[in-house]
């Protein structure tokens, strides 16, 4: 899913934004995520979750309104995290 947003990005300055903060949500997501393991149901980790959760939404909906592939719209929140993470550090 991030590859084919990835590349679309390098050609849209608004995706590109979009991707760029959703890859920020994904850092705070990671290290909040590790920082209080077994404390999922904790009111911070929750409200952390469901804000990059929101940024990840934004960059699909975009997506899709300019037709460009974002692969499946159900995604494993973790895994998006990681795969954004390193996709940003690259």
């Amino acid at each position: 899913m991030i590859k084919e947003i990835l590349h679309n990005s390098r050609l849209d300055e608004g995706l590109s934004s979009l991707l760029s903060v959703a890859a920020e949500y994904a850092e705070i997501y990671l290290l909040a995520k590790n920082r209080l393991k077994g404390c999922d149901g904790m009111g911070e980790l929750t409200t952390i979750t469901e804000e990059f959760r929101d940024a990840v939404d934004k960059v699909i909906k975009y997506c899709k309104e300019k037709d460009y592939p974002s692969g499946d719209s159900l995604y494993d929140i973790d895994c998006a995290a990681k795969e954004l993470s390193v996709t940003v550090k690259e």
